[in-house]
């Protein structure tokens, strides 16, 4: 048996992006999305997301590389204190400061909590959560993430770690860059083992793995086919991040732009969802995961 969750990152980024990933929604393959409660367009993704209820919504929890909820007095250890605060560090930072232990659990509760009950107040039901750039991987991150997640009722989480090999090696060493952004990422494969028992302990469902992660930023139909034909036995989640290249999302800070239309066009084409009926995969969404 083989399941698929296809998950859009970054709904109520910009406009654009929330209109793509409805897009994907309706004329493509994508189950779910993760909204962000600090996005600039987070009201128009509300309204949006009452539209399409056949969208799971999950909380893209950000913990870096934006704005939090909470002022800064409240969550000192993840924010730079100033007239508009803002999360401090870059994610090489993040990651040292995280492995490390230097950022207080009750501040990262506090601020997921108020994250995820900012979309609760909606009345959208949130689904499951994940991370901007997957900072859930750590354990000392994932660990008051968990129980803010559980304070509020959600209790499924991404799985951001992959399969062993998530494309023929020939595919990665025909792509350098991938082959790079690979071996990055299987060096953090050793938190694999705690991620999984840190969620069983807490009793989150989560899918065996994520896909698509090492592709972030390059996916197009190609990759996407490449992917779709390679998917291990069981339930796995597809990470992608469409949009339309935008005037605000020109602005934004992101170095996704054109290759989230790349990304839509691949996600929206008949051949994705044929490819997988071919391939004898099943889409669902969090909603069924949990």
């Amino acid at each position: 048996m083989r399941r698929l969750i296809i998950n859009a990152d970054d709904f109520g980024f910009t406009s654009g992006v929330n209109r793509a990933i409805v897009e994907a929604h309706r004329q493509g393959v994508v189950t779910s999305s993760t909204l962000m409660a600090k996005g600039q367009a987070f009201e128009e993704a509300v309204q949006l997301a009452r539209t399409v209820p056949g969208l799971s919504i999950g909380c893209h929890v950000v913990l870096i590389d934006g704005e939090p909820v909470l002022d800064a007095p409240r969550i000192p250890s993840l924010v730079v204190a100033a007239s508009r605060p803002a999360f401090r560090d870059g994610l090489k930072a993040f990651a040292m400061r995280a492995i490390g232990g230097r950022m207080r659990e009750a501040d990262i509760t506090a601020e997921a909590g108020a994250q995820i009950r900012k979309i609760q107040s909606e009345g959208i039901t949130v689904s499951h959560f994940d991370t901007h750039k997957h900072t859930h991987l750590f354990p000392k991150i994932l660990r008051p993430l968990m129980r803010a997640a559980a304070e509020c009722g959600v209790r499924a989480v991404r799985n951001p770690f992959g399969p062993r090999l998530p494309l023929r090696s020939t595919q990665l060493l025909a792509q350098p860059k991938f082959w790079t952004r690979y071996a990055e990422l299987h060096v953090l494969n050793r938190f694999a083992t705690k991620f999984r028992a840190a969620v069983e302990r807490e009793g989150f469902a989560t899918p065996d793995g994520s896909l698509g992660i090492e592709v972030t930023g390059a996916l197009d139909q190609t990759l996407f086919q490449a992917i779709a034909r390679n998917i291990p036995q069981g339930t796995w989640e597809f990470v992608c991040h469409p949009g339309y290249n935008d005037k605000d999302l020109q602005a934004a800070q992101t170095r996704l732009r054109e290759s989230r239309e790349v990304e839509l066009r691949a996600l929206t084409l008949p051949a994705a969802r044929d490819l997988l009926v071919q391939e004898g995969v099943e889409l669902i969404s969090y909603q069924d995961l949990s």
